[in-house]
């Protein structure tokens, strides 16, 4: 190692959105920015956060609401994170049993509303049958996308997790044996993991995330802000090194190579045909890739949609200093300032739309998140 070269170690859960870290080590982009970087596999997102908070790595493949929550100050270890790089879109998906699929009696492909209503059918008739044992659908962690996505998605059918539903959380790689098992009715996890699911006949792919959010994002690169203002410059390396990743990843002729690099033990050890339905197939977005369609960007309208679903879950009151630390997690000056001309310059307003065709405006949060408690 030559004395510029400077050694981050980088945790990751076995995902398929891991893949600029594990792309930009393999295929020397961390190398060529003089970064020595070791990547270790975690299996559960609170592992993986302790090992941040308390300095045992100085980067991390992390949900993006977990990032936020340290920035609130939200336990367990609050510390101060931040996000100057997204890790792609979409790739997540809602999965059910084989006896709840049966029991629904939907088609492949329903649309999430319908999916939604199908639910709340099923949900009434087991109360009245079962009341002592509730649906059960679980997501990676309570600050994660998937929560988020998933508790939306059920709103919209009415169904509430702690009244109606109960909601369990488990970490990615466990989740197809939890389904398995009949410890959970359903799921929102991330790539290969619902896949995993399907393959192995335990698991049917309900509602794919990309038709619940389009394009949806979910896992950042999580620094400590104090390692990011202490360490500017490689900083600044890392972002090259992961987004030069992502634009590789993104890339058909290097889909096949992607997909045999993931597949190996020390990253996802899956089958490559497990993996290519999030790299190529219905659950990868179709708006979005690594870095495409500006996919590697951190939106700071994101970061506020994000804490909205937090507020209106009780997590957090969505007063102005919240919504601003939140949005303040999301760092897109870090990456212009690493990329330079290769970067988006300038913020404007940034909107999002879901499913149910709410527009959310990050100029006004509170009026959103004032709708949809109404709603």
């Amino acid at each position: 190692m030559s004395a510029a070269t400077r050694h981050i170690r980088a945790g990751f859960i076995p995902l398929l959105d891991a893949a600029p870290l594990i792309v930009a080590r393999e295929q020397g982009f961390a190398e060529a920015e003089g970064i020595d970087l070791t990547l270790v596999r975690e299996t559960s997102w609170a592992s993986l956060r302790d090992r941040v908070a308390v300095g045992h790595f100085e980067a991390a493949h992390m949900l993006a609401p977990m990032a936020i929550a340290g920035s609130l100050a939200l336990p367990p270890l609050p510390v101060p994170f931040i996000a100057p790089v997204a890790f792609g879109a979409g790739r997540n998906a809602i999965t059910i049993s084989q006896d709840l699929r049966e029991m629904m009696g939907l088609e492949d492909d329903a649309a999430p509303l319908e999916a939604a209503d199908a639910v709340a059918r099923l949900t009434t008739a087991k109360r009245a049958q079962m009341p002592d044992r509730p649906l059960v659908f679980a997501a990676v962690h309570a600050y994660s996308a998937h929560a988020a996505l998933l508790r939306y998605w059920l709103a919209e059918g009415s169904l509430y997790t702690g009244t109606d539903v109960r909601l369990e959380f488990v970490p990615p790689p466990f989740m197809a044996d939890a389904l398995a098992a009949g410890m959970v009715d359903g799921c929102c996890v991330g790539e290969p993991w619902s896949s995993v699911a399907f393959k192995a006949g335990v698991g049917h792919i309900l509602v794919a995330g990309d038709n619940i959010w389009p394009a949806g994002p979910d896992k950042v690169l999580g620094l400590r802000a104090d390692w990011a203002a202490e360490n500017e410059d490689m900083a600044l390396r890392l972002v090259r090194a992961l987004v030069a990743a992502a634009h590789w990843a993104d890339d058909p002729a290097h889909t096949d190579g992607l997909a045999a690099m993931l597949a190996e033990a020390r990253y996802l050890d899956k089958p490559q045909d497990v993996l290519l339905p999030g790299l190529t197939g219905r659950l990868a977005s179709s708006g979005a890739g690594f870095a495409r369609g500006d996919a590697s960007r951190p939106e700071p309208a994101h970061a506020a949609w994000f804490a909205t679903q937090m507020a209106r879950w009780g997590d957090i009151d969505l007063t102005p200093e919240a919504l601003a630390a939140a949005t303040a997690t999301y760092r897109p000056d870090i990456y212009a300032a690493a990329l330079g001309d290769n970067a988006r310059t300038g913020v404007t307003p940034h909107t999002v739309a879901l499913f149910d065709g709410r527009i959310f405006d990050p100029r006004d949060a509170a009026g959103y998140l004032a709708a949809l408690t109404a709603s």
